[in-house]
């Protein structure tokens, strides 16, 4: 039987949620996370997204959400797909204010909005969407189950949803490197350049804590999605899982 994870929050206030604190976080490092996503991942978060991004392409999708769109990258990567119209959905205004000045920049934002929204409450009719996307944002949502309804709800019938988060390497060497660069080497980093050092030490908790794999696509059957299915990446440091309604 699978064991409850436990609820890992970014600065353990008791008097905060979990998605108050996300939002806070996400806010402090917002000027210097587009940076050190890229520094930290060495490059390749941009690979398993264009590999997720073609996996989404199997429906031909015109409206597309993406869910905790942070500053938007796995939104402009979805521009591959010549939609018609792309959302992103962020808790945190400060992410969101660095992805609307990079939609400008990139001259796309008459294509892609970036809206301030929360997982659990979508402001969305039913059946919107063609397709969803999110990247290394479902182990952020406070209450998984209903986040994940919240995505099915609003993509249509035989829409598709693709989710690319964090795992945790079963294999040497691969499982070895990546824990001591997970637990070592990104929390060091981190602090010294975005100066919070609780985010970062927060990344390997929240992966640690979510329930991956099998116990994933568990709980995503559970809430409603077909043809679940999963891929991992890069030795199994992330997985790709994609759901139909």
């Amino acid at each position: 039987m699978r064991m409850e994870s436990k609820t890992v929050k970014p600065y353990n206030k008791n008097e905060s949620s979990k998605k108050e604190e996300v939002a806070e976080m996400f806010d402090n490092i917002s000027k210097r996370y587009d940076f050190l996503n890229h520094f930290l991942s060495l490059g390749i978060d941009k690979l398993w997204r264009k590999r997720a991004i073609i996996m989404l392409g199997e429906i031909s999708p015109k409206r597309i959400l993406d869910m905790a769109t942070g500053t938007g990258d796995f939104a402009i990567a979805a521009l591959k797909l010549n939609p018609e119209e792309v959302i992103g959905v962020d808790i945190s205004q400060g992410m969101l204010d660095v992805g609307i000045e990079k939609m400008k920049r990139k001259g796309v934002d008459g294509i892609v909005r970036m809206k301030l929204g929360d997982s659990e409450n979508l402001p969305f009719e039913d059946h919107y969407f063609d397709g969803l996307t999110v990247g290394f944002g479902v182990r952020n949502y406070e209450n998984l189950e209903k986040g994940l309804g919240e995505m099915l709800r609003v993509i249509r019938p035989e829409g598709k949803t693709i989710i690319l988060e964090f795992s945790k390497p079963k294999k040497f060497p691969v499982k070895h490197l990546f824990n001591f660069y997970s637990k070592h080497i990104i929390p060091f980093l981190g602090k010294k350049i975005s100066k919070d050092g609780r985010a970062y030490e927060y990344l390997p908790e929240s992966v640690a804590a979510f329930p991956e794999g099998n116990d994933f696509m568990e709980i995503m059957r559970k809430v409603g999605y077909k043809n679940v299915k999963a891929r991992k990446v890069s030795g199994g440091i992330a997985t790709i899982y994609s759901g139909d309604k």
